[in-house]
């Protein structure tokens, strides 16, 4: 199998447990260029809010790098705090968290998710 489909396999197993728990989710997705960042309902049907490096105020300067990263996640923090969601279960798409998914992550808790 390929390295995606191994990354999509663990991604699918991740997104049916949170399915069953039935909570939040704050979705991540990365490519060499750009970081995307969703909250979603549990079962993914609708999207609460949304952020990544493609935003008019993110878009200045290196947008693949760990401080992008960190802007992301404090961008998605405030606009699922204005939707009214404190409390997500972290998706990381199948990806290490380590390196610009941690860095994600870190500046979403320090902005006010809980997870």
């Amino acid at each position: 199998m390929s390295a995606n489909n191994e990354r999509l396999r663990r991604a699918r197993k991740v997104r049916m447990k949170i399915r069953e728990l039935g909570t939040t989710r704050l979705c991540v997705h990365r490519t060499p260029r750009h970081m995307y960042a969703q909250v979603t309902t549990a079962d993914g049907s609708k999207v609460l809010a949304s952020a990544s490096t493609l935003d008019k105020e993110l878009r200045q300067g290196a947008t693949g790098n760990v401080d992008a990263a960190k802007k992301v996640g404090q961008l998605i923090a405030e606009r699922a705090k204005a939707a009214g969601v404190e409390q997500v279960a972290f998706d990381r798409s199948g990806y290490r968290y380590h390196g610009r998914v941690q860095a994600l992550a870190d500046a979403a808790r320090e902005a006010g998710l809980q997870f």
